[in-house]
């Protein structure tokens, strides 16, 4: 960020519970933010398959683009820890 903040995304994936519903998805993909130093370094040792936990604010945040107001739902994450690592290989 122009004021030296670091922000940090990422995309948590959670898979929806009960029978699958025909044509749906099996899944949620949830679009999360990160300010804080602890939260980042907690984080950058996450690698894909790991279970893990955030907690925070839902935002939605709306912007101009091509001349159209769009919005987009987030987490703000608070805080994070990881669960599990996902089994090796």
């Amino acid at each position: 960020m122009p004021s030296g903040d670091e922000l940090w995304t990422f995309r948590v994936v959670v898979p929806r519970t009960g029978p699958p519903v025909q044509a749906r998805a099996t899944v949620d993909a949830l679009d999360c933010s990160v300010w804080s130093g602890r939260c980042r370094r907690t984080v950058a040792t996450w690698r894909a398959g790991d279970l893990v936990e955030v907690s925070g604010a839902v935002r939605r945040r709306f912007f101009n683009t091509g001349g159209a107001v769009v919005s987009r739902v987030e987490v703000e994450v608070a805080a994070a820890k990881l669960i599990r690592r996902r089994p090796s290989a």
